[in-house]
């Protein structure tokens, strides 16, 4: 690699690990289908509720789930 391809990516991590986890997480758009066959998005780490949350989870992530049941039960159960 030359000098300059070693400064881009180095500003290109700096950028990305900069953006708050949330940004990172949805650019990714991970989902699941639920119980009932609709599409939420899958649990994730963030610092603050995303908008959208719905519980937060014993080891962590926010929950995005929409009914009660099973709500966060890979995760430890709800904090």
């Amino acid at each position: 690699m030359t000098r300059i391809a070693h400064i881009l990516a180095a500003l290109l991590l700096a950028v990305t690990l900069a953006l708050p986890a949330t940004a990172r997480h949805h650019r990714r758009r991970h989902y699941y289908r639920n119980s009932g066959g609709q599409r939420v998005h899958s649990p994730m780490h963030a610092r603050t509720a995303p908008r959208g949350a719905t519980a937060r989870c014993n080891d962590g992530p926010y929950s995005f789930s929409q009914h009660h049941q099973g709500t966060c039960s890979p995760h430890g159960g709800v904090a």
